[in-house]
């Protein structure tokens, strides 16, 4: 059944059946127990549900809004609204230089990993800047699928030279661990954050809905030295973490 059948008026809007919010947030929960709204996937827009039940958008608004005071959906701004997922919430310093493991196990949570790739490659024309490597050097990749607690969190993709990671198969938890053996591990990194809708192969690994809302995040960790360790290039489930920044006033 569709979500415009299932929403269609004459299938469940009664004469006298209390508040038409009150019958539309009903409709709504049922849709998300019966697995037609599945966690992680977005609402229809309020225009488009209007136009489907043929309620006001005030009305709309009000049922959406109680849904998400129950805890049935989470609004976000700028995205709209999604069902609510049994995911965990994580909320990742950005100023701190951890890896997944570490934030995890921080968190009293099991970390694990599903193996995407793993080996020597001839690098890419941005592994080659990322890292300052020359044309005809080789590259070392792991890519992986991060859980916590059994739960899909991020697809994580890191390249290294292979001066920092000669094998990369030594990597079987934690990278950063491997890197601290041979006193490689960074001291700093630069992150840029990316607001994305996630696209199909990505969605499907991450357990969500084509589209939904994601972050893609590339990050370049560098030695005390200058030299650059890693390149890395993330993405992470929108609904699973919130990247928390403290912010000083400068002094003129």
């Amino acid at each position: 059944m569709s979500i415009a059948e299932f929403l269609a008026p004459d299938n469940w809007l009664q004469q006298g059946g209390g508040p038409r919010y009150l019958q539309l947030r009903q409709r709504l929960s049922e849709g998300v127990d019966q697995g037609l709204l599945k966690a992680g996937s977005s609402l229809p827009p309020e225009r488009e549900i209007a136009t489907i039940t043929e309620l006001s958008r005030v009305t709309v608004r009000k049922a959406i809004h109680a849904l998400a005071e129950d805890g049935v959906i989470v609004q976000k701004q700028g995205s709209g609204s999604f069902v609510a997922s049994e995911t965990p919430q994580i909320e990742q310093s950005l100023s701190r230089l951890t890896s997944f493991s570490e934030d995890m196990s921080r968190r009293g949570m099991e970390s694990s990993s599903v193996w995407l790739e793993r080996g020597i490659f001839m690098p890419s024309p941005d592994e080659v800047l990322a890292l300052a490597l020359s044309p005809d050097a080789s590259v070392s990749r792991i890519a992986r699928l991060r859980t916590a607690d059994n739960k899909p969190m991020a697809i994580e993709r890191a390249s290294l030279s292979t001066d920092m990671l000669p094998n990369p198969l030594l990597v079987k938890t934690s990278l950063y661990e491997v890197l601290a053996e041979t006193g490689l591990r960074p001291v700093r990194a630069l992150q840029k954050i990316s607001a994305i809708n996630l696209q199909e192969d990505n969605a499907k690994l991450l357990e969500v809905e084509p589209g939904m809302a994601g972050l893609s995040i590339e990050r370049t960790s560098y030695l005390a030295d200058g030299r650059t360790v890693e390149f890395t290039q993330s993405i992470y489930r929108g609904d699973a973490y919130n990247f928390v920044a403290e912010l000083r006033l400068a002094k003129e």
